[in-house]
Order: C-alpha cells, then sequence, then structure tokens
C-alpha cells in the first residue's frame, strides 16, 4: 500500500508515520507552512523523515496567510490562548479550512505519483472545536478525493475516533523518542510554553499512556 502522509512535525501525525512505517507502507510524507507562527514543527518533520529514509516535501503556503489571518496560530496582534482545548477561547486556534488545503493538495500529489490513498491524523480531541477534523468531515472529503481523481484516491484516518492518550500509547510502543522528534507548542518559542492547548493536551497523552502499557 502507498501513502501520502500529511506530517505536520508534531506529535499525532509522526505517530501515524511511524506507524504506517512498522506496517510496512510505502510512504512520501507532505508538511506545509501556513504562516503557522510554530513552523519549527517543520523542522522537526525534517528530521523525522531524514532519519526514516523517506520522502519529504515541505510545501509554501505562505502566499495564502493573509486569507486565513484570523487564526491565533497565525496572526501576530492575536495571543496564541493557553488552557484547555475544552476551553471557548481555544477557538481562535482554527485555521479556517486548513485540513480541507492541505488535504486537496495530498490528494493530487498521490493521484500524481499514482499512490492508493493520503494519510492524517486528526483524532476524537479535535473534534470539539476543530470542525475538519470530525468524521463526518473525512468521510465527506475522502468521497470528493475518490470521485475526483482517477486513481480513486481516499483518506486513511484511522486515529479519527481515539484519543490523544491512545495515539501516544501507539507511540511509546513503537518506541518514538517525542521529545527529540516532535514539537507540539503553538507558540513556537525555544522552549514548549506548558500552556496553550496544544502543550496541555500532549502532556495530559504523555502522562496517562505510559500507565495503560
Amino acid at each position: 500500500m502507498k501513502s501520502i502522509v500529511i506530517l505536520s512535525g508534531g506529535m499525532d501525525s509522526t505517530t501515524l508515520l511511524c506507524d504506517m512505517v512498522s506496517k510496512g507502507y510505502e510512504i512520501k510524507a507532505l508538511s506545509f507552512n501556513y504562516g503557522q507562527k510554530h513552523k519549527k514543527e517543520l523542522e522537526y518533520a525534517k528530521k523525522t523523515c531524514t532519519e526514516l529514509k523517506i520522502e519529504h516535501k515541505i510545501i509554501d503556503l505562505t502566499n495564502i496567510t493573509s486569507l486565513l489571518s484570523n487564526s491565533s496560530l497565525i496572526n501576530p496582534d492575536v495571543k496564541v490562548p493557553e488552557g484547555h482545548y475544552a476551553a471557548e477561547n481555544m477557538k481562535s486556534t482554527v485555521v479556517p479550512n486548513r485540513n480541507m488545503i492541505m488535504l486537496a493538495i495530498a490528494i493530487g500529489y498521490a493521484e500524481n505519483e499514482k499512490y492508493d490513498n493520503v494519510a492524517i491524523a486528526n483524532h476524537a480531541g479535535d473534534h470539539t472545536i476543530y470542525p475538519d477534523c470530525r468524521d463526518e468531515f473525512i468521510q465527506a472529503l475522502s468521497l470528493a478525493g475518490y470521485l475526483g481523481t482517477f486513481n480513486k484516491i481516499k483518506l486513511y484516518a484511522p486515529y479519527t475516533n481515539i484519543t490523544k492518550t491512545d495515539i501516544a500509547e501507539i507511540g511509546v510502543k513503537l518506541g518514538i523518542d517525542y521529545d527529540r522528534l516532535t514539537w507540539s507548542c503553538y507558540k513556537g518559542g525555544e522552549e514548549p510554553c506548558g500552556k496553550c492547548g496544544t502543550c496541555v493536551e500532549r502532556n495530559e497523552a504523555l502522562s496517562g499512556a505510559p500507565k495503560r502499557i
């Protein structure tokens, strides 16, 4: 099976990449620079692919950053909120239609390369505030990709209905060094802030996973 993997450089997509490698998938990885404050995550994506000897491309989408600028992940004048993803203020981290934009490009790439599918690591913890991470969206876009390509490209989203702790458990079993190979903090500083939504969720997942193994 041949798959284009959307790789942000964060915990979820890195786990999916390593998970699929362990299962024998033939993989090419795509990352995107859309003007995110935490673009240092792309350095981690590159490092992972270099070590795994996976072909990796970083797509420059910064020419559309101004069209998505209400998001706190992009706008320098809007602070990245702190707290848990369940909080209302976390909606400012939504980048409008980000997954559809990235997946549309990846589906085209998969069609061009005659690959079988496009893989994305959305999970159940994303559902509260990110509509383009929910199962309904994934199913709809998978159908669109299938209908819009000669090779019938579909989406592979195996983590859609599991938690980030479940993902961490998979990663721990695979032996992924999350500190060395992944970056999650939305603020993109020298060190993770430990307070933004993705830092909080990451720490909860990693602290919970070992107890379940």
